[in-house]
């Protein structure tokens, strides 16, 4: 609405987003290329927006944690600041070093595609995806299929890890980067010196132009007493009255107000940290323990289910194959009981064909014997007919002989024959019985696999100094929480050891296909960094 101010577009955002956790973002614009907050306390269309309709703004994190694991409590503040981070390396505009940026992008494919699965997850499927700045791409001779192995390999070892703890997994490596949420602003010294100030969740730090991984002084919250700035003249006082006044210049005012809002914001934040939880953040904390340990329950649950399913669908499996087994058995069996009735038709048939013959064979011996019978009668005769009658008896004997000794040999051929048919028979019969014992199974097997399947400010001076934010700069127990916190950092470092391992064994594998020649200044910094054993935090703390 016209009347509306900058809070009451800022809130319905956050109600839309369902974001109890506001204090980290704003409602950023641009204006004349400079970056601009909306302010809260200040009508939307009173700020110098862009006139032409609709007016954009973008929500964005304008404040990042120290920690976000202990600080970001909701799982939407996760994943926007995740999204947020990832963005920005990705665009270059906070450096990662190669080893890394694989590192980090195997957690945001765990966070879109879940777990790892090689038969889902195929060869080619991130090739669409941009997971790697372009500076690393170019900087080694490497093919994106080499890329995908490698970051393939990684994904593969984050099994089991939801979405969420898969973000801040990527959160908790990026926020080591030196780049990590710092707000850069060009300025000059009462020289003229050209320099860059970086604004952060721990301090202000200045750097050189050329170099921002490595600031040349910073200075911590807890260390500044005041900070003001008059027109383009911005003035950093430091709790230490034996040290400097630290002035520089800005390019514009417009600036030096973003430098005072920034500073305001990041050190409200600063103090905050360091003091009991509000009411309404320990609430949130509690909600959210609540609701992790349900989704741990509900992941626990889906994975017994998972279980479950998949014990299921090998004994449907197993079950299956049994049946494909019982029907190819079935049909042999059906086969060889229709080859052993064929051959019992064909024994029964030559058997009826032997006895055939066999008769035959018979009736012929019994007319050789009459008329032997008859030769006998009239051999009477004549000697001579007497001698041929003895010589056609002789021959009429032998072939009787041979009759009687064929016909003897046909009718055992046929009883033979006989026992043959019986056996055909009974091994007929015995199929029949198999073939009704497989079909039983059968159905048996059939009721199984049907149950189994059923399974389942614009303020021009900040005093840091001020009574109502109850804090004492000079109190021994705030040096005393910083060497926690920094003791904290030694033992999360430690924790990580079998991390950086793996960044070394994957920069080593690497570092044979980089091309030197493709190197940008901040490459070599950062590798002049790590040959010294510099790190984020224990630069910030020795400078």
């Amino acid at each position: 609405q016209v009347k509306w101010k900058g809070k009451d577009l800022f809130d319905l955002v956050c109600r839309t987003l369902g974001l109890r956790e506001t204090w980290f973002f704003g409602l950023q614009y641009t204006i004349k290329d400079t970056v601009a907050w909306l302010k809260m306390d200040k009508k939307v269309l009173d700020h110098d927006v862009p006139t032409e309709e609709p007016v954009t703004f973008h929500f964005l994190a304008k404040f990042y944690p120290e920690n976000a694991e202990e600080e970001l409590v909701q799982e939407i503040t996760q994943h926007l600041f995740f999204l947020q981070v990832k963005k920005q390396i990705l665009d270059e505009k906070i450096y990662c070093p190669p080893e890394a940026s694989v590192l980090l992008a195997s957690y945001a494919v765990q966070a879109k595609y879940g777990d790892y699965d090689p038969n889902v997850h195929k060869r080619g499927f991130l090739a669409q995806e941009e997971l790697l700045p372009k500076r690393v791409i170019n900087l080694y001779q490497m093919t994106p299929e080499m890329w995908e192995e490698r970051i393939t390999a990684w994904y593969a070892e984050h099994r089991g890890r939801a979405r969420d703890e898969a973000e801040m997994e990527y959160l908790k490596i990026a926020q080591d980067l030196e780049m990590y949420g710092v707000n850069y602003f060009a300025i000059r010294n009462k020289k003229g010196t050209e320099l860059l100030l970086g604004v952060d969740a721990l301090g202000l730090h200045i750097y050189d132009p050329d170099n921002r991984l490595t600031p040349k002084i910073s200075f911590p919250w807890n260390e500044i007493r005041n900070i003001s700035y008059s027109d383009k003249e911005f003035t950093i006082k430091p709790l230490d009255k034996k040290i400097d006044v630290f002035k520089f210049n800005s390019s514009k005012l417009r600036v030096n107000k973003l430098i005072l809002q920034l500073c305001i914001g990041n050190h409200d934040l600063f103090m905050r940290r360091r003091k009991a939880d509000s009411l309404e953040v320990q609430q949130m904390k509690a909600q959210a323990r609540e609701e992790k340990a349900r989704k741990q329950m509900e992941r626990q649950r889906l994975a017994r289910e998972k279980q479950m399913r998949e014990e299921a669908e090998r004994t449907r499996d197993e079950l299956e194959r049994r049946l494909m087994q019982l029907k190819e058995e079935a049909t042999m069996a059906n086969e060889a009981l229709m080859r052993s009735e064929e051959t019992a038709d064909l024994l029964a048939e030559k058997a009826q064909i032997t006895e055939e013959e066999a008769k035959l064979l018979a009736q012929k011996a019994a007319e050789a014997e009459q008329e032997m019978q008859r030769i006998k009668a009239t051999a009477i005769r004549t000697e001579e007919e007497k001698r041929l009658m003895e010589q056609k008896v002789l021959e009429a004997e032998m072939l009787a002989l041979k009759m009687a000794e064929e016909s003897e040999r046909r009718a055992k051929e046929a009883e033979q024959l006989k026992q043959d048919l019986q056996e055909a028979r009974d091994s007929e019969r015995r199929a029949k019985q198999k073939l009704l014992e497989i079909t039983s199974k059968s159905s048996y097997t059939q009721c199984m696999n049907s149950s189994t399947t059923a399974l389942p400010t614009d303020l021009p001076s900040f005093n840091l100094i001020n009574e109502s934010l109850s804090f004492d700069f000079k109190d021994t127990d705030m040096k005393r929480l910083s060497m926690e916190i920094e003791k904290e950092k030694v033992e999360y470092m430690e924790k990580s050891k079998h991390l950086q391992e793996q960044l070394n064994e994957l920069k080593t594998e690497i570092e044979a296909l980089k091309l030197k020649e493709r190197e940008t200044a901040l490459d070599i910094l950062h590798s002049e960094n790590a040959s010294r054993g510099s790190s984020k935090h224990n630069t910030i703390k020795k400078v």
